[in-house]
């Protein structure tokens, strides 16, 4: 991802309209009223060969004339002169483009690849970025900027909203227009030839003009970039996104279950999730969920006190929590007895608490009090609904005034009716308090802060590769590459198994016959009753063709059992070929629950992790969830826990829970064989026993292909590199730890900064830094692993020194480098072990060029840089800074001891 020149696109200076026009109707003259009203008090450059002027303002017959260089260009040419249009722009030091369509016919939009790579080709040399083509367009509120053919130019407003789509774009812009609601920036990306979602939610994390950020998404054309910037923009602001194409038409045929269950929208939900994005699914609900994310409510839990003047009102929003997120929460018996004391004898004496229909400002407000101090619920939902004897204004009243000393307490209200309740929302709203029209919209404003909070959670996770010791790891690469080697490109059962042993998954004991006397002998050396399955390479379900006979309680019924399946599948399957049968012991465990564990294969993110509820009904029960990996045991349960069968795991009235370490590890370890055998594209294990003793496979399919990228490069989410870890040995004779840093550390780099001495903070960020903003440090800790590497020095008790980091342009060649030690800290030769550090981590990863700004001032990291192999020369345009630059090509410089500066 990168953020290089998008200033140029939020901020610019001054403006080129290549394609301007006079003429009503046209494209030119639709986006030349656009940029001319908008207010933009920089100059507006309009280019037009056969114009003398545009809008009243003088006209230029080409790029080469412009008499002052311009940031932001906005063309609208024809789509064979674009490239060109690009390449002087980039000349002339122009830094960003929007490319709009000439028109709306055929051949006016840039429609043939070799333009787009043209196009991109002549950008390149001069890092020019491009938003399209054939999008709406750009519009910052902020700047004054609408680069776009948007019928109207919204109000200005703290929200980004970020689309593929240029009619949803613009229906979002009429929704919002007649509700009063106002956006930081709009963009519509049109084909995402260069700037895509990545680029823009890597931008807006850091935009302190934006509070939330809207996503319309139809597709994401790069996965780990998406996912990197999405998991750094929704830890510093909510980020909530609709997505189209919800259903499962567009899911690949595959092999395997999974492969048919985890269908494209499944993933992208997964995808959503894992990046602690909240999706929804209406544009209504899109403007909901921003006004309720955005109010600064967070949940410590997930139940709900609900309290309300009328019992229907209440009704209707614990039957809208039954079937959404979150959970209806007890009184405590402290509560029970407060209220009993400040509310009518008749008030429900439950949740919903019901204060009567004569509930007046007073009573509303104690209980809302009394409420908020319950440790039974997360937050109150207040609900009024209008009659003769309560006054709504008086009731909303009571409860602001709570609220005055508590601005960000977890209490949502929904005043019912129009003409009473109309001018108490208008209260509620303008003080930020989140308020709904009806029961159902609160409850599903409180389902978003609870899946929010959830995804939030999830972000935090950032698993290793490996959590399992597999000693047997190579067991497993065998089998794969020498079904490779042979031409096929499925495991049999038996070879399956042993793959999933090599992992320490529990299998049970399957071996192979030849024929079906073979077959009964075997059943006779394990011991019946066994089960008997076809074996053959031939056919992807056995039980679909009758491959399959279980409970046989003798030798000769094992017979009898294989020729029943070769006259089976004789018929079914008549062009299959029979290697064999495969036999195994009859697994009885009365309190088991079939499951399914797996993995598939998404186009967009990758592979995927696949759980749910097995058995031969697997795809018509449909209950399931996808994961991405890497995993960890959290993740695990997490995803467990969104399936039906989980309350089945759970127990009930005989059946003991199961033991769902044993399941969640064995989802851990599934995603671990991923990060070992890139091979394999599918694996079915299915069924899956779980009970109170653990787990066993009965059945197991993997689909193998030749490995296109190894171990965990096909990954949309980067492990954390757990094989960093190391310990650096200090000059004073001090440890400390030397680990990648995590999203865990944002309070760890604010202590670095707050126990810094001033001056030395200013070194570091080249100016004068009064706070350490959440944004910032939310930032700096949550990295994607990939372009990016920080590392912490860590004390024995858990404070961190030190923090050092490279990030990498998109080329993988050049990095910029910024370090930081405590001020407390210096002297102990810790800044120099880790530069020498992220140094020789740079030329691993096989970065040519790695740089800084470092003040002129900074005397200590100038000389450092300089015995690290630096070169310094001026800075190129703040003449207090010195930029230095190190070769990663050229030898190492020898030692000449660690600086006492550092």
């Amino acid at each position: 991802m990168t953020t290089r020149n998008l200033d140029a696109l939020f901020h610019p200076r001054a403006i080129a309209l290549v394609g301007a026009s006079n003429r009503p109707g046209t494209i030119g003259a639709l986006v030349a009223r656009n940029l001319f009203d908008a207010g933009f008090d920089g100059p507006i450059l309009s280019v037009n060969p056969k114009e003398r002027a545009i809008r009243s303002s003088l006209n230029y017959a080409s790029v080469a004339d412009l008499p002052i260089p311009v940031d932001l260009a906005v063309i609208a040419a024809p789509p064979e002169q674009v490239p060109g249009v690009i390449g002087h722009l980039g000349e002339r030091g122009c830094r960003a483009a929007v490319v709009l369509p000439n028109g709306y016919g055929p051949g006016e939009q840039m429609e043939a690849p070799e333009q787009r790579q043209a196009m991109l080709d002549a950008a390149r040399p001069h890092l020019l970025r491009i938003v399209g083509p054939n999008g709406l367009g750009f519009i910052s509120t902020r700047a004054r900027v609408n680069a776009s053919l948007a019928h109207l130019m919204p109000a200005k407003g703290d929200v980004a909203f970020i689309s593929q789509s240029d009619t949803m774009t613009a229906a979002v812009l009429d929704w919002a227009h007649a509700r009063g609601f106002g956006f930081s920036h709009v963009a519509a990306l049109g084909e995402k030839a260069d700037v895509d979602f990545g680029d823009m939610l890597d931008y807006l994390a850091l935009d302190n003009t934006t509070r939330a950020i809207l996503l319309y998404v139809e597709n994401v054309t790069d996965a780990r970039k998406f996912m990197s910037a999405g998991r750094i923009a929704a830890r510093a602001k909510p980020v909530i996104v609709i997505k189209a194409g919800r259903s499962a038409a567009g899911a690949r045929a595959a092999m395997s279950h999974t492969g048919v269950l985890a269908g494209s929208d499944l993933v992208y939900d997964a995808a959503f999730r894992r990046a602690g994005m909240l999706r929804v699914h209406e544009m209504r609900e899109l403007f909901e969920a921003v006004t309720t994310l955005s109010s600064g409510i967070r949940l410590a839990g997930e139940r709900l006190a609900i309290l309300t003047n009328g019992g229907g009102a209440g009704v209707v929003a614990v039957d809208a929590l039954e079937v959404g997120a979150g959970q209806l929460g007890t009184l405590q018996p402290a509560t029970l007895e407060a209220l009993d004391k400040l509310l009518p004898r008749t008030w429900s004496r439950g949740n919903p608490v019901d204060v009567q229909g004569d509930a007046d400002g007073a009573r509303y407000g104690t209980a809302l009090k009394a409420l908020l101090a319950d440790k039974g619920s997360d937050a109150v939902l207040v609900l009024h609904a209008p009659n003769a004897l309560s006054d709504s204004g008086a009731a909303a009243d009571g409860v602001m005034a709570v609220l005055e000393t508590r601005p960000r307490a977890p209490v949502l209200t929904c005043w019912l009716g129009e003409t009473a309740a109309a001018g108490a929302r208008r209260r509620f709203a303008a003080r930020r308090i989140p308020t709904y029209d009806t029961p159902d919209e609160a409850v599903r404003a409180f389902g978003h802060l609870v899946s929010y909070q959830r995804n939030q959670t999830l972000l935090m996770e950032t698993p290793p590769a490996r959590t399992f010791d597999e000693p047997d790891r190579e067991v497993g690469r065998r089998l794969v590459e020498g079904v490779l080697r042979e031409g096929r490109s499925a495991l049999t059962e038996v070879e399956a198994k042993a793959v999933l042993a090599a992992y320490d998954i529990p299998v049970v004991d399957t071996r192979i016959a030849a024929s079906p006397e073979e077959a009964g002998r075997l059943a006779a050396a394990i011991g019946c009753p066994v089960v008997v399955k076809v074996l053959s390479h031939d056919l992807t379900h056995k039980s679909d063709v009758g491959g399959v006979r279980l409970d046989l309680r003798n030798p000769a019924a094992v017979e009898e059992a294989c020729r029943a399946i070769v006259a089976s599948v004789a018929e079914k399957a008549p062009g299959a070929r029979i290697e064999g049968f495969t036999v195994q012991a009859m697994i009885r465990r009365p309190n088991a629950q079939e499951l399914i564990a797996g993995i598939g294969y998404d186009r967009t993110f990758g592979p995927v992790v696949l759980f749910g509820q097995g058995g031969t009904a697997v795809e018509v029960i449909g209950d399931r969830a996808v994961a991405l990996p890497p995993l960890n045991g959290a993740l695990a349960r997490e995803m467990i826990e969104r399936t039906r069968v989980s309350r089945l795991l759970a127990g009930y009235r005989d059946h003991p829970p199961a033991d769902m370490d044993a399941v969640a590890g064995t989802l851990v370890k599934v995603a671990e064989l991923l990060a070992d055998l890139p091979q394999i594209a599918e694996l079915d294990i299915n069924p899956l026993l779980a009970d109170e003793n653990g787990v066993i496979a009965l059945d197991a399919r993997i689909v193998v292909h030749e490995a296109r990228v190894e171990g965990t490069g096909r990954f949309a989410i980067k492990p954390y590199p757990s094989t960093l870890v190391s310990d650096l040995h200090l000059t004073d004779g001090s440890v400390v730890l030397l680990r990648p840093i995590r999203p865990e550390d944002e309070p760890g780099l604010v202590d670095v900064v707050h126990r810094s001495d001033p001056q030395d903070v200013r070194m570091r960020f080249l100016g004068s830094v009064k706070d350490f903003p959440h944004l910032m440090a939310a930032r700096l800790s949550q990295i994607d692993y990939d372009r990016e590497m920080a590392f912490v020095a860590q004390e024995a008790n858990g404070d961190i020194a030190g923090v050092v980091r490279i990030i990498a342009d998109p080329d993988n060649e050049e990095a910029e480098y910024a370090i930081m030690v405590r001020s407390d800290m210096k002297g102990k030769g810790l800044g120099f072990q880790l530069m020498s550090e992220i140094l020789a981590y740079a030329r691993k990863r096989g970065l040519r060029i790695v740089f800084g700004d470092v003040m002129r001032e900074n005397g200590p990291m100038l000389r450092l840089a300089e015995d690290l192999g630096f070169k310094a020369t001026p800075g190129s345009e703040d003449p207090s800074v010195m930029r230095v630059v190190i070769d990663l090509a050229a030898p190492s410089p020898v030692g000449s001891g660690i600086p006492v500066e550092a």
